[in-house]
């Protein structure tokens, strides 16, 4: 159980969630089993501060379904940026973990400040 931190200033948004899955699933240890939780926690700085490659600023989408006929909403990256920009890390790096009971765990252990 350790805790790490991590500037994301000038930094890429893929690069940086990778950076910080591989801190909160463990692999950077030595003793790293892929079924147990490290219990690792990171914490991400300067979470305004990040940068995306490309067309993407204008392109990206945010899609969620609620399950019901027609219930798909959509948020464009520039609009999510300006109202909640860790909420792009945290699904960034959401997306990157094991899709297992393990990465609800994990994700609780971030802190994007």
């Amino acid at each position: 159980m350790v805790k790490y931190t991590v500037d994301a200033k000038d930094k890429t948004l893929g690069r940086l969630a990778t950076e910080v899955a591989v801190l909160l699933r463990g692999k950077n240890d030595p003793k790293f089993v892929p079924y147990r939780d490290s219990g690792n926690t990171v914490e991400v700085l300067n979470s305004d501060k990040f940068k995306v490659s490309g067309k993407k600023a204008g392109e990206k989408m945010y899609w969620h379904y609620s399950r019901y006929p027609g219930g798909i909403k959509g948020t464009s990256y520039e609009s999510l940026r300006i109202k909640d920009h860790a909420k792009i890390i945290q699904k960034a790096v959401y997306g990157m973990l094991p899709k297992n009971k393990l990465r609800f765990q994990m994700i609780k252990r971030l802190i994007v400040k």
